[in-house]
């Protein structure tokens, strides 16, 4: 949880300091969760190994904002330097039918984000 509300923090934030600030924390968490994919993996494609499993499922969740991120705020959370087993990781489920079939669409969600913060405004 950590990993989703330092981004959200950064994505947020009203000075350049609070956005370093968040990222820093952010990056973090991304290590931790790609030394933990490391090691559960073992080298297959999903956190439960060859197929899918209950990890790949409750994370599967987040790729959608993994993309949010990066086109409303441009903040990419996986990259092939800092994280590169997270970011195919995250292409390959999300290009799984079952997961196309359930995910919101990135383009969907950020136009509602632009549409509640001209609210707010």
């Amino acid at each position: 949880m950590q990993l989703l509300a330092s981004a959200f923090q950064a994505g947020r934030a009203k000075t350049e300091e609070e956005k370093a600030e968040a990222l820093k924390r952010t990056f973090a968490a991304v290590e931790t969760l790609e030394a933990a994919f490391e090691g559960i993996s073992d080298g297959k494609p999903f956190f439960g190994g060859d197929s899918v499993g209950y990890l790949d499922i409750v994370l599967g969740g987040l790729v959608p904002m993994v993309y949010y991120g990066e086109a409303r705020h441009g903040i990419k959370l996986f990259d092939g330097t800092r994280s590169p087993l997270l970011e195919a990781w995250v292409e390959r489920f999300g290009a799984l039918d079952a997961a196309k079939a359930v995910l919101p669409d990135v383009h969907e969600l950020v136009e509602h984000s632009k549409m509640k913060r001209a609210r707010a405004a």
